[in-house]
């Protein structure tokens, strides 16, 4: 399998942007303006997924509808609670696991520090590994089996600014 992990884009300041909670902040406009252009970049890497899974507050959300849009996956595209900050690494390997068939290229948005925790887990197994997913940056990983634990090879991983020259 294909794993691909992108973190949402720039969201709402936590206080005061009219956000009544955490997981209802969303993307700001310049947030939007940039995954659009990441979702381009990532079109013209010809990047596909059988399966988009988001974390459900609304800046991932917002970031995952976006490039599922420009990609032409708005039907693939479903929520995941496990991908909430906070939420286990462990059960969302069993809910990907349980999918009735298991997608050959799968794509997480979720937020930090989970994803660069997840990483770190599938690719080490011990949480060794030290990196920081930037707002909009989008990781790939090949996977075996995907189980808890080391199972996976990080193949590349992008920053956003990396991505948005690629249009």
């Amino acid at each position: 399998m294909n794993l691909f992990i992108l973190r949402h884009g720039l969201a709402t300041d936590p206080v005061g942007a009219g956000a009544k909670s955490d997981s209802a902040r969303t993307l700001t406009a310049e947030g939007r303006r940039k995954i659009r252009r990441i979702a381009k970049a990532m079109r013209a890497m010809e990047l596909s997924f059988d399966l988009v899974l988001t974390s459900p507050y609304a800046r991932a959300r917002e970031t995952a509808e976006i490039v599922a849009e420009r990609l032409e996956l708005m039907k693939e595209l479903e929520c995941n609670d496990h991908l909430i900050p906070g939420g286990s690494a462990r059960k969302l390997i069993e809910s990907i696991n349980d999918l009735k068939s298991t997608p050959r290229s799968l794509l997480l948005v979720g937020h930090e520090p989970a994803l660069s925790q997840l990483i770190a887990l599938l690719t080490s197994n011990d949480g060794g590994l030290s990196l920081n997913l930037k707002k909009g940056g989008l990781a790939m990983l090949s996977v075996g089996v995907l189980r808890y634990g080391k199972c996976a090879a990080l193949e590349w991983l992008l920053t956003p600014g990396q991505m948005r020259l690629m249009r």
